[in-house]
């Protein structure tokens, strides 16, 4: 079964100003179009056909653009944080009314070209509560804050970096409810917090790839997208085609 896939899309995106002062992150234009089309094109290619989109700053500018998904072939819901911003973590909380009882996360600033299936089927086929991809970075397109060892990721933090993190949080995430349903409504969260609290509890699951992530959270990312989708001609085209 392929999960729901939130998309994290609710920040202010300040790195990006003063672009993003009129426009969220997600409506950034790559190859012509904007981000979120390479994104759910992307997402719709490897199956996944059902999108909640978690937005706050300037969110109904990206709920007019993308409408109900049937432009991708996908069914795309929305939920909204509301006058307060409710971090990452707090977004997701929010929206489990329309997630599921498995779902999987992604950033809306990253295009990650890897095979989904497959994590879906790794995290299926283990009895954790959370599952994080993690990307051997060493340091070369963010700074890496993962140590992952023998599969197992042994240490995660993006505030205390140590030498030993050479793997990075790559942007795919798995999670069952219940994570998230024990936490009040309405409060922000912050999602790096729940990953550390189920590595703490060895209930998170570590799941290496090995295609190199695309961000466009800075202009050194959205340039290195930019070349990649003019290198590539993966340019998404108005229409999702098979």
């Amino acid at each position: 079964m392929i999960p729901t896939a939130a998309i994290l899309a609710g920040g202010m995106a300040t790195r990006m100003y003063p672009e993003t002062k009129k426009i969220p992150k997600s409506l950034i234009e790559i190859g012509g179009q904007p981000f979120i089309f390479h994104q759910l094109a992307l997402l719709r290619r490897e199956q996944i056909t059902h999108v909640v989109m978690c937005v706050g700053y300037l969110g109904g500018q990206i709920q007019e653009a993308v409408g109900d998904g049937s432009e991708f072939d996908m069914n795309v819901e929305f939920s909204f944080d509301g006058d307060t911003l409710l971090g990452t973590g707090g977004a997701l909380r929010k929206a489990l009314p329309l997630l599921g009882d498995v779902f999987s996360v992604f950033y809306g600033d990253a295009y990650l070209d890897t095979g989904y299936p497959l994590i879906f089927e790794a995290f299926a086929s283990q009895d954790k509560m959370g599952l994080m991809t993690v990307f051997e970075n060493k340091g070369k397109w963010d700074t890496s804050n993962v140590v992952f060892r023998n599969g197992k990721i042994v240490n995660y933090s993006k505030k205390d970096l140590t030498p030993e993190m050479c793997h990075i949080d790559y942007g795919i995430s798995l999670f069952r409810k219940e994570v998230f349903s024990g936490f009040p409504e309405d409060e922000y969260l912050d999602l790096a917090d729940i990953h550390i609290g189920l590595m703490r509890k060895n209930e998170l699951m570590g799941y290496e790839v090995y295609d190199r992530f695309y961000e466009i959270g800075s202009q050194k990312g959205h340039n290195d997208f930019n070349r990649y989708v003019e290198e590539t001609g993966t340019a998404f085209t108005n229409k999702f085609t098979e």
